[in-house]
């Protein structure tokens, strides 16, 4: 039986929202206690994050033993990174900047087996940690390793339908912040302004229309529980950096009584 830190595709089509952990600092343990405290899954991000591909190995290693399912987000265009998560344990990749029906079906080449795509053999790391046999994870590995696209552009949002029908692509996720800029032309950084969204609320929509999910970054806790109720099935909860800040002014605000 597969290890449950491969359950994340099931988890999403049981219709309740996955709240998922986004950590920029590369340092098992702090993979470790976030994968402890009850979030669905727990994302490594490999683009922005301080992630290099030993600690992405350690950190998928570290959330998988656990039984959390763990994925990472690739640089943009590095698909072979995408792959490499793979092979290390990752359940799951997020693609920044996919923009096109080409993206897609490059990104899809990288992380698909045939038929779907041209994935290389390899996962030795994966194998220990789901437990299964060559054979049975050649199988699986379509299934529960997913390729999900985010939509960050206005040129992806124009493509989206078209990116969704690509076979292979799972669901999709949406980047306020890169989006917030591109909308405004380059003029201004508010990814909880009313165009951003609109895009939130339109992506979403063509999701459901394509049958797959549609996750997105969530600014705040606040955000991640409205964007819930809308219906968004993979939200993230802010991220490390913005909480542990949050959690250590507000400690040291409260012991100087302020």
């Amino acid at each position: 039986m597969i290890s449950s830190a491969y359950h994340v595709a099931a988890k999403i089509s049981s219709g309740s929202p996955v709240h998922v952990a986004w950590l920029g600092i590369a340092e098992p343990v702090l993979a470790d206690i976030f994968a402890r405290e009850g979030y669905d899954a727990v994302v490594l991000d490999g683009q922005h994050g301080l992630f290099d591909d030993n600690a992405m190995g350690r950190g998928f290693a570290t959330v998988s033993s656990i039984g959390v399912p763990v994925m990472g987000r690739i640089p943009v265009g590095n698909f072979a990174m995408a792959a490499r998560f793979l092979d290390l344990g990752a359940t799951g990749v997020i693609a920044p900047m996919i923009n096109s029906v080409a993206d897609a079906r490059q990104f899809v080449s990288f992380t698909k087996f045939p038929p779907l795509g041209e994935r290389s053999w390899g996962p030795a790391r994966a194998l220990a940690l789901t437990g299964l046999a060559p054979q049975e994870y050649l199988k699986q590995a379509n299934d529960f390793s997913l390729a999900i696209a985010m939509i960050e552009t206005r040129e992806a949002i124009a493509a989206v339908d078209d990116i969704l029908a690509v076979p292979g692509i799972d669901g999709v996720f949406v980047g306020p912040s890169d989006l917030s800029i591109t909308l405004s032309q380059g003029a201004s950084y508010d990814p909880a302004g009313t165009e951003v969204d609109a895009a939130f609320k339109h992506v979403l929509s063509r999701a459901k229309a394509a049958c797959k999910f549609c996750g997105a970054f969530a600014i705040s806790a606040a955000r991640a529980n409205d964007l819930a109720k809308q219906g968004f099935q993979v939200i993230t909860v802010s991220s490390d950096f913005v909480i542990i800040r949050e959690a250590a002014r507000n400690a040291l605000a409260t012991a100087r009584g302020k």
